[in-house]
């Protein structure tokens, strides 16, 4: 159990329905083991939650994949590590988001704070764009990410009072104190 739930209860259950129900989860996900997973994050275009008629994106179908198969912790950082695949990246983070304990989810996914990468969004109403660090940041204070409902965060403030984290130093600090010299 994940946060004292089964983990595919994490997606709420009319979405988890959409997504079981959609061609891309019935051709493309079923069976998907997590070696071949892969391959199918490998082919993402963009990042969403629900769009058009109610149907879910793939990064979705992909997420809820995930969340059956369950990977080891250490191939979602390893995910979330790689630079190559910005899609791909996106995609461990949202599942260590989802599954992922307060102090680990700031330990790694504020270095993804200093991605800039553009990221195209698909939503209702057609395609937009955002960047990595702004999905990043999304992700570490929104309540509902790609139409998800995301569990409760501590917050860092409260993480770092209890000697859990050290404080966040910004990338700007540095070239702020370079600055000053």
């Amino acid at each position: 159990s994940i946060h004292g739930r089964h983990p595919l209860h994490l997606i709420e259950k009319i979405i988890r329905e959409r997504i079981q129900n959609s061609l891309y989860w019935k051709e493309k996900c079923y069976g998907l083991s997590a070696a071949t997973l892969m391959d199918r994050a490998f082919e993402l275009e963009y990042i969403g939650g629900m769009y058009g008629n109610h149907q879910p994106t793939e990064f979705l179908c992909l997420t809820l994949k995930l969340l059956t198969l369950l990977p080891e912790k250490d191939i979602i950082i390893e995910l979330i590590k790689q630079e190559e695949v910005k899609y791909l990246r996106a995609l461990g983070a949202f599942y260590l988001r989802l599954t992922g304990k307060s102090k680990e989810i700031y330990q790694y996914l504020e270095p993804l704070l200093n991605d800039y990468r553009k990221l195209r969004v698909r939503a209702g109403d057609g395609y937009s764009l955002t960047h990595m660090d702004s999905f990043i940041d999304d992700l570490l204070h929104k309540d509902r990410v790609c139409d998800i409902i995301l569990p409760r965060l501590t917050s860092r403030y409260v993480l770092e009072q209890n000697d859990e984290l050290e404080p966040r130093e910004s990338f700007l600090e540095d070239e702020l104190d370079d600055d000053d010299e």
